[in-house]
């Protein structure tokens, strides 16, 4: 989960205001979309990620959470993020029982409109699953705007020298 984080958290590194919020392929995501969609889901557990411009319904919330508003910046979303980031970790290290049983959220997406009832275990594989699919997302949209990918990026954030496989992302190279 940690990494998947981190590769979400490197997508929007060097990227301005109006770069987080291109959609260059043919889906209505941006860089800072993603990141304000994935705090979004775990703002309920972490209410310092809480968007306080947020709609107070929650579906048009839920729908609102993939589109960065024009009052908000980069920043604001990664701030957000961050604090989301860090109410996860502490939770997660709390150490949570595999069997307990939690509320599952409805998922009409899947045609599943009530909530449901399911042991943590699945809830952490579910977790994992979309921050992975969100992360591959975020990477093919990076991609798209600049030619940088997650591995690039990450050298870049981590201050780590490129290698034969790897070159480490700079700004004005096009990936190529």
């Amino acid at each position: 989960m940690a990494q998947q984080l981190e590769a979400l958290r490197a997508s929007a590194f060097g990227l301005t205001d109006e770069q987080a919020r291109l959609t260059p392929t043919r889906s209505a995501l941006s860089i800072g979309g993603i990141l304000k969609h994935v705090t979004h889901v775990f703002a309920k557990d972490v209410p310092e990620a809480a968007d306080p411009g947020a709609p107070s319904d929650p579906f048009e919330q839920f729908y609102a959470s993939f589109t960065m508003r024009d009052d908000e910046s980069l920043d604001d979303v990664l701030a957000r993020f961050d604090a989301m980031v860090g109410g996860v970790e502490s939770m997660f290290a709390a150490g949570a029982d595999p069997d307990e049983l939690v509320p599952q959220p409805p998922a009409p997406w899947y045609g599943i409109t009530e909530e449901a009832t399911v042991r943590r275990r699945y809830q952490l594989l579910h977790v994992v699953e979309e921050l992975a699919r969100h992360a591959g997302h975020a990477d093919i949209i990076r991609e798209q705007i600049d030619g940088a990918t997650a591995a690039s990026l990450l050298l870049a954030v981590l201050d780590k020298p490129g290698n034969d496989f790897v070159p480490r992302w700079t700004p004005g190279h096009d990936g190529a």
